[in-house]
């Protein structure tokens, strides 16, 4: 008995000092990985476009003596930690691409990039958070690095390109890096990613079991009638005046014909144009939107009944309708097991009371195509100052966005603990 009890001490007492070289180091990270967030702020590129992040990416994880991979899906780079003893394979997940946002904060790493996107000039922002993902991962890689002696397995780190979508005409993100066998060689067993949220507090983790995130599709509608002077408009068919009447019929699709007690949906329509000045009315009008849907028989539903209607409607007016609907991102659906195994290690992050079960979102990731191979875990990370209202937050994609950066050091513990605990807890 005396003989365990020294034992279990010395067991203790080395736990507790990795714990602390481990608690070290990521207190020592925090800065680096401010200052890389804000440089990547500062200097953001579109989805399939991310040459330079891509490349500072790559140099640093080879510069931390890691097997490096890069041009995956494009622009994507996958660092290789081998731990110093055998086991599993975990993966860590951040996707690295900006949005066609110009940007309006105040900070002084405020980005002056502008750029062209479906045809209009734009600026150029990571107005979601993707920048914060990138530097929130390289620290936990070096902070991996360091201890790779003691880890029990293989890490490997997905920089993933272009999770907002790839521009038109080309594929991307998620789905083409498991096609182009990102989860591969060697085989990994679970992944884990994170996003940061601009309406949750800094300190907090929130989470859900199953489906958490929204599947989203895109649609394009082309309204075709006939061209006419302004003055005239009995002489022409107006497609800007159908095409109102064809919003209102897929807003009436959610709000008369959807079981919103069963699960949210959303249809929402983010472009519409048509026309070159005020006195002509246009022979065609353009309208791009997203549908989000967190059941796969609302999804059929929804995608057969705009089919349906969006034609009839134009028709009733005298004139035509096309819609293509694509497939669009699955249903982001964390593992069951894989989130009751794991949850123990986000509440040591952060805290138990500080660790908080939410309902599902409506936004979309492709993160989901990751879970559709293995086991995948799907968290938020908070990002909102304590000082600020819900009320006066801006929402993501928006130009006013805004992170606070001292929630930045939990991403990268939250991600420590789940890559060393599942290492440990599930040996091969």
């Amino acid at each position: 008995m005396k003989n365990l009890t020294i034992l279990l001490f010395l067991i203790s007492a080395a736990l507790n000092a990795q714990n602390k070289k481990i608690n070290k180091l990521i207190t020592n990270i925090e800065p680096k990985v401010i200052e890389w967030r804000r440089d990547f702020h500062q200097h953001p590129e579109l989805s399939n476009r991310e040459f330079k992040t891509a490349e500072k990416i790559a140099k640093y994880l080879k510069s931390l003596g890691l097997e490096v991979q890069t041009n995956v899906a494009h622009t994507g780079v996958v660092g290789i930690l081998r731990g110093g003893k055998p086991g599993a394979v975990v993966a860590l997940r951040a996707d690295i691409d900006a949005l066609p946002v110009t940007e309006r904060t105040p900070v002084a790493f405020a980005s002056k990039v502008t750029s062209t996107y479906n045809g209009i000039e734009t600026g150029v922002m990571h107005a979601c958070g993707h920048d914060s993902h990138i530097a929130i991962l390289m620290g936990t890689a070096e902070v991996l690095t360091k201890i790779k002696d003691e880890i029990r397995g293989t890490v490997k780190f997905i920089f993933q390109p272009a999770e907002e979508g790839a521009p038109k005409g080309e594929r991307g993100g998620a789905e083409l890096m498991v096609e182009e066998g990102v989860l591969k060689n060697p085989d990994v067993d679970a992944i884990f990613g994170l996003h940061i949220s601009a309406i949750t507090n800094v300190g907090i983790i929130t989470y859900k079991p199953a489906g958490i995130m929204a599947a989203a599709q895109s649609f394009t509608i082309k309204v075709k009638g006939k061209q006419a002077h302004g003055s005239r408009p009995w002489e022409g068919i107006d497609p800007i005046v159908i095409s109102a009447q064809i919003i209102n019929g897929l807003q009436t699709i959610i709000s008369r014909g959807t079981e919103l007690t069963k699960e949210a949906a959303v249809i929402t329509v983010g472009l519409i144009r048509g026309g070159v000045r005020s006195n002509i009315i246009p022979e065609e009008v353009e309208m791009i939107g997203t549908i989000r849907t967190l059941d796969y028989d609302m999804q059929k539903k929804l995608n057969k009944e705009i089919t349906r209607r969006v034609p009839a409607i134009a028709e009733a007016f005298g004139a035509t309708a096309t819609i293509e609907i694509d497939k669009g991102y699955p249903i982001t659906y964390n593992d069951v097991n894989l989130v009751n195994e794991m949850l123990p290690s986000l509440q040591k992050a952060a805290g138990k009371n500080n660790v908080k079960l939410i309902n599902a979102v409506t936004g979309a990731e492709d993160f989901s195509f990751y879970q559709k191979e293995i086991p995948g875990f799907y968290f938020f990370l908070g990002g909102k100052p304590l000082d600020v209202s819900i009320e006066n937050t801006a929402s993501h994609h928006t130009p006013d966005f805004f992170i606070d950066e001292s929630g930045f050091k939990l991403g990268v513990e939250a991600f420590v603990n789940l890559t060393l605990d599942y290492l440990n807890q599930n040996p091969k």
